[in-house]
């Protein structure tokens, strides 16, 4: 089946549907994505948007914070725009119907600030501690008063369908950028796949941290979007660059339960299990420190003791200011015997966010003639080696923004050929009877990234990683040509193409710089390493999309 639309929108978080919500009053908009769509990284979001609104904050303060965090790597002109254009870009959510808290009796303009890692000052807007749920139910009913908006649940691309592709179009010029028409679409609950026409094609699918064994992500974050771009030819960058929260619930039968950063901000301390403090030997602002200092601060105190986790404080607060600032936290670790206001919690670090992504510019533009991306899949130059904490609802919102804007000048001149895009081709492919060779290897890759590509690398355990990933992704390939799609094998398929793409930039960065820590290259390199990491898939010309690695 062929669905015809406007816009393609791929994903159902805050970039996605910030943007869906004003294409929509230009044309045709189709949203896929992969379960219902209220299931986005978005509404996992516990802390909340870092964006000036108090008297006492200015931007130059927010550009400082996020430029010292981002370690020499951030793009200076993108941090300027971002910060600069995060208030408009708030109120818009809060006249959509999002609705932050409040300070305490206070006129109704002004709004709780919290306090995070890494901020001087208390900038982050929030709905108590499920900022990202409320963000993700106003837009969701938003997006729903628009009739020119169509949900496709339960559906997850395959692969994004290219100009030079087709057969019968003529060989582009080297110089001439290739043009994406859509995306090939494979409906879950139907197990068949559709083809998606688009005018424009907007990426917005969310990370990757499922591609490490402990993480706080949901399942959906397999890294789809930044595959699928890749395997088309567009440019990634900085993927080296894994952000891991320093503090996810340690207990056996929680599921990556974050606990935010914001606890810390309200005067959480961490602390090993003898109840000793160690941040101040790590960092001047100690537990309220940049999260790559936290998180290799615990790894490697976890190292020399032993212990599988650490212990955040936040006992000596008010309890009921605790019970009303964290509902959901204090309501979550109850059900696993932890009381806030009594115990300290224990956590460990787990893979958060990924810095890097598809290289886009400063409209939301990929090397892909009218493929843009915004949210985490993009690497925009705001988060340079190392995201400040709650920068990044805020860079969803400007740039889906400022993509709508970039399409909104071009849409009127758009009149696209009418290019005969195939089906699917299933020609010799069986139903797999070995289902077995996708869990191995999915549990494998994840294992092998979480040991050897983690918070602390070197030269030999990233090696170890690209010769097992290289081996499972050999296998992988042969295993997709032969059977059936699935979601399982779609997502080990991407899963595994960013870990190597992963390993290759972590391989290929000679120095430690933020987020990215090789102890055979101990210190930062600002002459030759003051860049970013750049990769971009060899050229060649495929007429299946389906022989893509």
């Amino acid at each position: 089946m062929e669905i015809r639309t406007d816009f393609l929108v791929i994903g159902s978080g805050i970039a996605g549907l910030s943007f869906a919500i004003k294409a929509a009053d230009l044309g045709s908009v189709a949203i896929v994505t992969k379960k219902e769509k209220i299931e986005s990284t978005t509404n996992m979001a516990q802390g909340g948007i870092a964006v000036v609104m108090d008297a006492s904050d200015s931007f130059e303060d927010h550009i400082h914070d996020t430029l010292a965090a981002g370690a020499g790597l951030c793009h200076e002109s993108v941090v300027n725009f971002v910060v600069s254009e995060g208030p408009e870009r708030v109120q818009e959510l809060i006249r959509w119907g999002v609705e932050f808290s409040k300070r305490n009796n206070s006129p109704p303009a002004l709004y709780d600030l919290g306090k995070e890692g890494g901020h001087s000052r208390r900038r982050v807007i929030h709905a108590a501690d499920l900022t990202g749920r409320e963000i993700e139910r106003a837009l969701i009913e938003k997006a729903g008063s628009k009739k020119n908006i169509t949900f496709f649940e339960n559906c997850i691309s395959v692969d994004l369908i290219l100009e030079s592709a087709i057969d019968g179009v003529k060989k582009r010029p080297r110089a001439k950028k290739d043009k994406c028409l859509g995306a090939y679409v494979l409906d879950v609950e139907n197990n068949k796949i559709h083809v998606f026409r688009a005018s424009f094609v907007l990426l917005a699918t969310g990370g990757a941290g499922k591609v490490y064994w402990i993480t706080s992500k949901p399942d959906i974050a397999t890294g789809d979007g930044i595959a699928m771009a890749y395997r088309a030819g567009a440019e990634v960058a900085n993927l080296e660059f894994i952000q891991f929260h320093p503090t996810c619930l340690y207990h056996p039968e929680a599921k990556s339960f974050l606990i935010s950063e914001a606890v810390r901000g309200e005067g959480g301390i961490l602390k090993l299990r003898n109840g000793s403090t160690f941040m101040e030997r790590y960092h001047p602002m100690k537990s309220l420190a940049p999260r790559d200092v936290v998180a290799q601060a615990i790894d490697t105190e976890l190292k020399k003791s032993g212990d599988e986790y650490v212990l955040l404080d936040i006992t000596h607060r008010d309890p009921q200011f605790l019970m009303e600032r964290f509902p959901n936290i204090h309501r979550n670790c109850l059900t696993f015997g932890i009381d806030i206001t009594k115990d300290p919690i224990p956590v460990v670090p787990a893979a958060h966010y990924i810095c890097g992504g598809v290289v886009v510019n400063a409209h939301g533009e990929t090397s892909i003639e009218r493929l843009f991306a915004a949210g985490e899949v993009a690497c925009t130059g705001l988060h340079g080696a190392n995201r400040l904490a709650s920068n990044s609802l805020l860079e969803a919102v400007v740039f889906a923004h400022r993509a709508f804007v970039r399409i909104a000048g071009m849409f009127p001149q758009i009149k696209d050929e009418e290019l005969p895009v195939s089906g699917w081709d299933l020609t010799g492919v069986t139903e797999s009877d070995e289902s077995v060779v996708i869990t191995q290897n999915w549990d494998e890759i994840r294992r092998s990234m979480w040991n050897y590509v983690g918070i602390v690398r070197s030269d030999k355990r990233l090696e170890r990683a690209k010769k097992r990933v290289e081996l499972i992704w050999q296998e992988i390939h042969e295993y997709y040509r032969k059977f059936m799609i699935t979601r399982d094998l779609l997502e080990l398929r991407n899963i595994t193409i960013v870990a190597k793409l992963i390993i290759e930039c972590a391989m290929m960065r000679k120095e430690s710089r933020g987020l990215h820590y090789n102890i055979d290259y101990p210190e930062r390199d600002g002459q030759n390493w003051l860049r970013d990491t750049t990769l971009k898939r060899p050229p060649r010309n495929p007429r299946k999309a389906k022989v893509f690695p």
